[in-house]
Formats: structure tokens, sequence, C-alpha cells
């Protein structure tokens, strides 16, 4: 409902002024949401108004986001929702009111206690494996079912299919008590949720009104997204999960304090904690989030755990340790890199590099701290190291890059170019911020490439279209990227809005501020950064991307800037030639097209048969292609792995260089034919280093030639290499 209303950007126009003042306890949550919208009001770069239409939006993202998979609710419950709050909820968000999100969540709980009841019946009765009947594989865009008898019917479906997959997988649970346990973590979990969580999921859901990348963050989201971008924190350095009401020990950080202890297992259960001398608090059946927020702490500070051992011979054995909090570096999402000798088809070799970079990481603290956890410095270290082993050529691999630091991108690109424009970004009044590289100096002017695929994203693009844009490097992946082309800013709500109650704990909003477009004024939204040359991918497909996500922002262009094109030619035409004649010859890239073309044609016929024939069938033909490939990569005539030594932060100075010991996979099931549900493993997927016979440190992985794409990356690049010797010497030119 259209209410009348007029707002600038001062605090007291934007209606926070009249706030209550700060007090104990958690921040009112309609006053967080009045926040909030005010916010994206005001702030976000659409200036779109929460009017009729918007709370209409707002309630389809708010179910979606409760039963994503249209399970549990019924198209009656959709239609009375849409009836009393369709065109309401925006005036109850600007009212402060969070009454429709609690009423939707209650119905929810309810639906979810009446569905899985329902199940526990199916469970325990005789289901028919023997039908012609099948089932929808995803439900996300399939109706809600029409009414409660359409509704179990399409639940006795879903449990006939879960039932005949555990009875297919042959594992030592039941399959009844298998799938059972699932349904009572799920319930557990729902159970577990607060009204903060409940204000939570309403908000975010808010925000994804205005477009999918702006988000609400809670107090924790804000801490953890802080954590994944400096990728360190303080704590004990263990990685947890929920499993039956406990917090169960699933990885142990490497260097982290709870490893060093060597008093902590993966697979240990967590029972209590206690902070230093202080009573143990029972952790059974508390959420998970909470456990976290207990165990992290500040650093040198005692942390005392009780555990349940993974090895206990009974339930009431417990282990008491007592461990020092200490910082933790997320080592595996710092950028890496590989020096490969790299043997061409006349016999020489070429020393080629790989870097591969996670994110657009970056400390808070990097343009003031020159110790600070920074992207464009660790990647530095790196390119130094390999330009003194004497590298030809440069791989940048930006493949699942998800983005990051636009600034990190920035810079990033500076190490490349001589100078000049990186990116430009405009806001909703037009107003034009330009990015741009202004040291002269580059610190690597050989042949490169930029290695990307669909989940390269946002800062990656902004990168990858720099590299493109100046000729400086060769883009080879994917079709093409993501196509995120918007700048996000967070905003705290406690500095935003100084008048909120308890504002510190009110958490923050992350808002689309700005549209950002390359230097040849072209944008990477929703078309993202197409590649010069293509190889074939699992990952390239239309499911992956912006244009898969709900109410993206239109692709649009900009006014092309001037700067100088790299000299040096980058022979596209004839690596494009060479590269297509190699791929059919690559077994490899064949198993990746059989299983791309049949990943498309199961999304979308999205059914599988409730028939245990027909699956068992469909097993058996999919045991048959991987035994069948398996056997051709043991026969085939291919050269022997190449020699790849590991780069990291930790050993990037020292004398000797860590070599890779390429291990060849034990069965089928470790290395699952791409396509699969878990990816084949690749080279850039190491484990940490072991001592060999003498001693030294040594990474393991996978062959690389069951990585085609990086295996081809490197053919295109040794080419390079070769094409860039024959070149004369030219000079830039204007664009």
């Amino acid at each position: 409902m259209k209410l009348s209303r007029s707002f600038c950007l001062s605090l007291a126009a934007l209606g926070f002024a009249s706030m209550a003042a700060p007090g104990a306890g958690d921040p009112d949550p309609g006053q967080v949401s009045i926040a909030v919208a005010r916010l994206l009001e005001n702030v976000h770069y659409s200036k779109l108004q929460l009017n009729d239409a918007m709370s209409q939006r707002l309630l389809r993202n708010y179910l979606d986001a409760l039963d994503y998979n249209h399970l549990f609710f019924t198209q009656e419950d959709v239609e009375a929702f849409t009836q009393q709050w369709g065109d309401k909820l925006d005036d109850e968000i600007l009212a402060g009111r969070t009454l429709a999100a609690h009423q939707i969540h209650d119905l929810f709980r309810k639906r979810v206690e009446e569905r899985i009841a329902y199940a526990k019946e199916l469970l325990a009765s005789e289901l028919s494996f023997n039908t012609d009947r099948s089932v929808e594989i995803n439900r996300q865009k399939v109706p809600w079912p029409s009414s409660e008898s359409d509704a179990r019917l399409v639940w006795k479906d879903r449990i006939t299919s879960e039932l005949l997959q555990e009875r297919l997988a042959k594992k030592k649970t039941e399959p009844t008590q298998a799938v059972g346990k699932r349904y009572d973590q799920f319930i557990r979990n729902l159970q577990e949720q607060t009204s903060e969580d409940v204000v939570k999921t309403f908000l975010l859901s808010l925000a994804q009104t205005y477009d999918p990348h702006s988000e609400y963050l809670s107090k924790n989201d804000l801490e953890q997204f802080s954590i994944n971008m400096r990728l360190s924190l303080f704590g004990i350095g263990a990685k947890l999960r929920s499993e039956d009401g406990y917090a169960k020990i699933w990885e142990l950080v490497p260097g982290g304090p709870a490893l060093k202890s060597g008093k902590i297992k993966v697979g240990d259960r967590i029972v209590s904690v206690a902070q230093g001398d202080k009573e143990f608090v029972d952790c059974v059946d508390m959420k998970l989030d909470k456990i976290v927020n207990m165990i992290r702490g500040k650093k040198d500070t005692i942390v005392r755990i009780q555990l349940i051992p993974v090895d206990a011979t009974n339930g009431t054995e417990r282990h008491t340790v007592e461990i020092k909090r200490d910082e933790v570096k997320l080592k595996d999402e710092e950028a890496r890199a590989e020096l490969i000798e790299w043997t061409k088809p006349n016999g020489q070799t070429v020393k080629l590099g790989i870097i591969v970079l996670p994110s657009f990481y970056g400390d808070p603290e990097r343009n003031s701290n020159p110790n600070a956890k920074s992207t464009t410095r660790d990647v530095l270290a790196l390119l130094n190291r390999l330009k003194q082993e004497g590298i030809q050529g440069l791989v940048m691999d930006l493949r699942r890059d998800g983005g990051g630091f636009l600034d990190e991108a920035v810079n990033l690109t500076g190490l490349f170019i001589k100078k000049g424009p990186v990116v430009q970004a405009r806001d909703w009044k037009g107003e034009v911020t330009l990015s741009r590289d202004k040291d002269p100096t580059i610190s690597y002017d050989g042949p490169m490439l930029v290695l990307v695929n669909r989940q390269s994203a946002s800062a990656s693009e902004i990168f990858a279209g720099a590299m493109q844009d100046y000729g400086r490097a060769i883009i080879v992946g994917d079709t093409k990227t993501f196509g995120k082309g918007t700048v996000q800013q967070m905003i705290e709500l406690s500095r935003a809005v100084p008048f909120l109650a308890n504002g510190s704990e009110a958490g923050a909003v992350k808002l689309t501020i700005q549209k950002f477009y390359r230097v040849a004024g072209g944008s990477t939204q929703l078309r993202g950064v197409e590649s010069d040359i293509v190889l074939p991918s699992i990952y390239d497909q239309s499911e992956i991307g912006e244009e898969s996500l709900k109410d993206p922002l239109p692709y649009d262009t900009f006014t092309a800037l001037e700067f100088d094109k790299w000299e040096k030619p980058l022979h596209l035409d004839e690596l494009r030639r060479r590269s297509s004649a190699r791929i059919p010859l690559n077994p490899e890239f064949s198993y990746v097209v059989d299983d791309l073309a049949r990943i498309r044609k199961r999304m979308a016929d999205n059914r599988i048969s409730l028939n245990e024939q027909t699956r068992q069938a469909e097993l058996d033909d999919d045991k048959q292609r991987k035994e069948k490939r398996e056997t051709e990569r043991k026969e085939s005539t291919k050269d022997k792995d190449p020699k790849v030594y590991r780069l990291t932060l930790e050993n990037v100075a020292k004398k000797e260089l860590v070599p890779v010991k390429f291990v060849e996979p034990k069965s089928n099931k470790e290395t699952p034919a791409l396509g699969d549900d878990d990816e084949a493993p690749s080279p850039d997927a190491l484990s940490e280093p072991q001592p060999d016979k003498d001693g030294r440190p040594v990474f393991k992985s996978a062959p690389i030639r069951l990585d085609p794409v990086k295996q081809e990356t490197l053919n295109i690049l040794s080419e390079l290499v070769d094409l860039a010797k024959m070149d004369g010497s030219s000079t830039a030119k204007k664009k």
C-alpha cells in the first residue's frame, strides 16, 4: 500500500533521529527493519521505493527463502499470504512491525512438522519400488502443491526416491534409518532458530528484492565476512558442523592451535565449552554459530572444551582439553603458485608459471599497513619468485574466484600494464569514479593467459576485462564469466544509524551502489567477460551466472576511454586454430563434452525414475562408463606428467622449492568422471606437504592430465611463448 513519504539523506529526514536511545539487550527488530528499508530506498543504485510492487516481490523472495524447493507450503498457503500481506509488507516494515515475517515463519514451521511427521509414517510403511512413476529432481521452478492431498503425493514420491537412493548406495546404515536421521536433523535445525534468525531471513529477502547481491548481514555474518576477506581469525583453528545435536570437529586448520596441540581429532564431538577457569556451558543441541562464538576469542586467552573422542568406546567417555587461542590464518584461501617444466611436442622444455587466486581478499588496514594481508602483495611475492626461477609464460587462474575488493583488482592489473585506467564505476546519479593504475612500472611483461570459468565473478571480471581490453593477456576458459557487473558497499547499521538502540549488535547492509564498466565501454553485467579461446567445461551452462539469479540489474554500456594498448601481438587467430585442432584429440575433453550433454539433458528433463530396476540400470551404465574411461586412461600413451613445484606464501622465499608428487587414484570413487557430483581431482587442489624418504616436504596431487582445461591452457601458453619469440619490436598503440 502506498504511503506518502519524501526523503533526503540526512539522518533526521530518514527517520532515524526519533529512534530509541541505546539500551540493554538486542536491538529492536522493528527499528532494524526501518533502518534497512531506508538505506535500500535511498542508497541502492536502483533508487526504487519500497511500494506495493516491491512488497509482492519481497513476499515471493521470503517464501522462496523458507521453502526454496516448494515442498512445505501449498498453493493455498501462498494465496492466503498474498491476500493478507501481498501489498502490505512495505507498510509493515516502514512502521517497524515484523509480525508478517513471524506469522509466515510460524506456518512454515507448522508445515515442516506436518510433512516430516508424514515422512516418518511413510518410512514405517511398505513403499513400492516397482512403479512407472518419477519425481522432480529440482522443484524450485515447479509450483507449490495445490492442496494438502497434492502435498502428500509429492512427499510420498520424495521419500520413495530417497529410500531408493539409500538402497542402491548399499551403505551400512539401514535406508529408513538414514533418511529418518536426515529429517531429524532438519527439524532440529529449524527448532534452533530464534526470532533474530527469522528477522534476518526476512531482511535478507528484502535486500535481495532490489538485486541479488544486496544483503542484510547479522553481527555474526558481518564477522564471518571480515574473516573471509582478512583470511584470518582468532580462535583454535577447528571447523565444525552440526550432527545429531553435537558440534562435530570436521576439519583442523593447518598451523592452528587445535592441530598443534595434538589433543583434538577430526570426528570429536563437543559437549561443553568454558572460558578460562569459568564453569562449562553445555553445548548439546545448541546452535552452531553460538558454539563457534564461544570458542573464538581474543589472542592468548584460554578456552576449555569437553569432548567425546572420535574413538570413544562408549557415549559416557569425556575428554577435556585446554587451548590458548591464537591467530589462525586461512592459508587454503591465499594465493598460491606452481612452477611447471612443460614439455612441448618437439621435446623441448619451457618453464611456465601458474598463480591460483581463490578470491580478491585483503585486510581493511592494507592501504595503511604494508604488512597487512593484500591480494596484490601476495601475488607479487609469488610472481617475483616465478620470475627468479625463469618462467617464460604466466597463467592467472581465476576459476571459481568469486571476487572481493575492487581496489585489489585494480592494483593487481597494475602489475601487468604500464599505467592507465582499469575500471570506471557509475552511481545512480550518473557520477563516475575512475580507477587507474598510476605506476608506470611493470612487474611482469611476458606472455600471459587468464584462465576463467562461469564462477569467475566481480573483481575477477574487472581484472580479466582489463587484461582483454588492453590486449595484455589471452582469456581462456568457459564461454564467459559469471556476469556480475555491480559494486557493493558494506554499511554497518551502528555507523549509519547512530541513534539505533544497541546498534553494535544490529549487523550491516551490503548495498549495490554502482555499476562498473570496462575501459572499452562495455559492461560485464549479465554478459560477463567472453573468453578469447573457449575450452569445454562442465561449468559452462546458463544455470551458472548472473542471468540465473532473481532480479539482476540490466546490461548497459558507457563511454569508452582512451588508453595505451599493449604493444605485443597475441596471435589469437593462430592459437585458436591450433587449440581447436587439439581439443578433439584429447579424450579428457571428449569425456567433458559427453558429461555436459548428459547434465544438460538431466536438467532439462528434471525427473528421476522411482523404479528400482530403472535406477539400477542407470547406475550400472554410469559405472561402466567410468570403468571404460579408467581403462582408456591406463592404456593412454601420453607423455609423463611434467615436473611441478608448488609455491606458497610460506615457502616462496625458501631456497628449495617443494615438488609435487603425482599420485594415481586408487579407485573410480577417488577419481569420478567429470560431471558427477564430485569434481575430479586437479593439480591445484593439493595436499599439505608430507616428508619423503629423505625428509623433504612433498605435495601430493592427481596427475595434471586429469585437468584437461589446465593442460590445454599450458599448451596454448607454451605456443604463445614461441610465437612471442618470433615477434619483432613494436610500439604501443593509442586506442
